[in-house]
């Protein structure tokens, strides 16, 4: 886990990056233990209630990603923007929010995003496969990973890069599947991160 002195309190987390552009990565593991699932909505209305201009970006998947997401919409869903894996994905109550889908990347004007996702250990054949316009049950396995650089990275063509990330991660085996690989794109490219050790603290002050 990356530290840095933007995460000792929400003070100094808000006084960083709440500013105009900056764009902040609420995800997390799907499973949420039944004692944290009331924490992830609370930190997501902590943070827009008390901020003014930074936004908040969601991978639109059940578990984290939708707990963070009820509590920024809970303020001000027009803040939220949601990443998606293709544009049929998830129906969600957050109509309000923005929303991007990987259908309308192109890819082959995006290397940065093909090469980081490739970098995840059982993808690299699959990111080629879907490159190729291959899709079916096997090879949409890959948008999913896409759509996890792309939250961190942005696109060239509009999406902005996110400029820190906050996450919910199993911490009885840390840093596997989608949020690991999300983590490692945050950590390669020194995109400030935290997860929930640090900014659980910030509910209590």
């Amino acid at each position: 886990m990356q530290t840095a002195a933007c995460f000792q309190s929400l003070n100094a987390f808000l006084e960083v990056f709440d500013k105009p552009g900056n764009i902040i990565l609420l995800e997390g593991k799907r499973n949420v233990l039944p004692g944290d699932a009331d924490k992830l909505p609370a930190l997501g209305t902590l943070l827009a209630r008390n901020s003014i201009y930074m936004r908040f970006r969601s991978g639109n998947a059940s578990g984290s990603d939708e707990l963070f997401s009820l509590g920024v919409a809970e303020v001000d869903p027009s803040r939220l923007e949601l990443i998606k894996p293709y544009a049929s994905h998830r129906k969600t109550a957050f109509n309000e929010s923005k929303s991007y889908s990987m259908d309308d990347v192109n890819l082959a004007a995006e290397p940065e995003v093909v090469y980081h996702s490739r970098q995840h250990p059982q993808m690299a054949g699959l990111v080629d496969k879907y490159m190729t316009q291959v899709r079916n049950r096997l090879t949409m396995k890959a948008a999913y990973i896409l759509r996890d650089t792309v939250k961190v990275i942005g696109t060239q063509a509009g999406i902005s890069p996110a400029s820190v990330a906050l996450f919910y991660d199993d911490l009885s085996n840390p840093l596997q599947g989608g949020t690991g690989h999300t983590i490692s794109v945050c950590k390669n490219l020194l995109v400030p991160y935290c997860d929930q050790r640090v900014w659980m603290q910030w509910l209590k002050d």
